[in-house]
């Protein structure tokens, strides 16, 4: 299926989805908004999935919002523009595989809120992230001020969204913002790299620890810990089990199913 300004490569069970729009840096608009529901939409569906590394396309992974599309917005559109990011970054929060975010550049703005809703970040050591909305006067939209605490802690996100300042790839590995910090010309080679690790182990238990430190980490402990025994417990319904149990028994390598 063809996506306006995405590019969608499946293969082996990992897809790399580019954001390509780089005439404006791959700015998000309304159009590539859609497109990137619809691509998640549509990799939901596939069954043999395992990992999605998601990129930019030339310098820059997402270098903000579109500020053209948003500067006659008034207030009524504003918050629809803001619920329509959040619900997207939303969906691939939520997304029953992992998504790597491989930041190959520029990640300002809604670049960094969609880096920030991805399961971990990979940046190139060119890359450069940061909240400056204050600089436009205005504040994050899709989810900035409170990925970005979360990640980071209280303070310092206070300090990166009052001052907008941008930062390099290395103080953002110091901060948390990302985990891992690699030469630019071997990032996507790092990103299919885990995503194959991660294509080796099984599906269903992978999904399953997604959605037990997304839910857990929201709620209280004992609430959350009761969460991670049913997920457990599920577990133990599948071939992925008896399989990766037996392996282990007979030393060999498990072949998960997904089952």
């Amino acid at each position: 299926m063809d996506y306006q300004f995405i590019k969608v490569e499946l293969s082996d069970g990992i897809a790399i989805v580019t954001i390509d729009r780089q005439e404006a840096l791959n700015a998000l608009n309304s159009e590539v908004l859609s497109s990137l529901h619809k691509v998640f939409y549509e990799l939901a569906k596939e069954s043999n999935l395992k990992a999605v590394i998601l990129t930019g396309a030339g310098k820059s992974f997402v270098a903000g919002a579109d500020i053209k599309e948003m500067t006659d917005y008034n207030p009524v559109q504003a918050r629809a523009f803001s619920l329509r990011g959040q619900s997207i970054f939303n969906q691939i929060e939520d997304f029953p595989k992992p998504v790597i975010a491989a930041v190959n550049g520029f990640a300002l703005g809604g670049g960094c809120e969609l880096a920030m809703s991805c399961d971990f970040r990979i940046a190139s050591d060119k890359a450069k992230l940061g909240q400056p909305e204050v600089n436009l006067g205005v504040t994050p939209g899709f989810g900035g001020t409170q990925r970005l605490a979360r990640l980071v802690g209280r303070s310092i996100a206070k300090y990166l969204l009052f001052t907008g300042e941008i930062i390099k790839a290395d103080r953002a590995l110091q901060i948390g913002l990302v985990d891992e910090v690699i030469e630019a010309e071997k990032l996507m080679e790092r990103c299919m790299e885990i995503a194959k690790i991660i294509a080796k182990k099984g599906s269903i238990s992978v999904s399953y620890c997604k959605r037990a430190i997304n839910k857990g980490i929201e709620i209280d402990l004992n609430t959350a810990l009761g969460y991670e025994a049913e997920l457990f417990a599920e577990t133990f319904a599948t071939f992925d089990q008896k399989e990766g149990m037996k392996a282990f028994a007979e030393k060999r390598e498990a072949q998960f199913k997904g089952e």
